[in-house]
């Protein structure tokens, strides 16, 4: 029963020693690791195009390192798993591809470039959409899928410390 009581500690706090991290509870910190990025943008002024760059560039690492790390590990477990994931899986899939699309134009410009902050407001709109659908709907039919979160998360933050982002500075 101990690993029970493990496996419910790990689930509330995100880590117990030995045990790793749930990957669920590792994706929902980082979207709202992002989402706090995205109001500390907003609350920039027009003339702090240093730390625009800065903070953009974390954002854009940030979404990076999770979205590749959710295709890679996270959505094929789940879409393995079976149930009605598939069109999630699929939709998410998209999604991200959209967000890449603009991460990969917000990388190339500088902040005092007509439609930097448009493209990070569209992108910070678009990720607050899909983490919703996900935290909503994809979030909980994992959980009820019975996958090894644990493994999961393991594997999750192991890939997001190999992932960079394609830029010379």
């Amino acid at each position: 029963m101990a690993t029970n009581t493990q496996s419910a500690k790990a689930t509330s706090s995100g880590a117990v020693a030995g045990t790793g991290i749930d990957a669920i509870e590792l994706l929902t910190s980082d979207h709202e690791e992002v989402k706090s990025m995205f109001e500390k943008y907003e609350a920039l002024s027009d003339r702090s195009v240093v730390s625009k760059r800065r903070l953009a560039l974390e954002i854009c690492l940030a979404l990076t390192k999770h979205a590749t790390a959710e295709e890679e590990i996270f959505y094929p477990a789940v879409r393995e798993a079976g149930g009605d994931t598939e069109d999630l899986v699929d939709e998410a899939t998209v999604e991200h591809a959209s967000a890449k699309e603009l991460i990969a134009q917000i990388i190339a410009m500088e902040p005092t470039e007509d439609l930097y902050d448009a493209k990070i407001k569209v992108l910070s709109e678009q990720i607050e959409h899909h983490v919703e659908e996900e935290e909503g709907e994809m979030f909980p039919k994992a959980r009820k899928a019975k996958l090894d979160l644990i493994a999961l998360g393991a594997a999750i933050a192991a890939r997001k410390e190999e992932i960079e982002l394609p830029i010379t500075q």
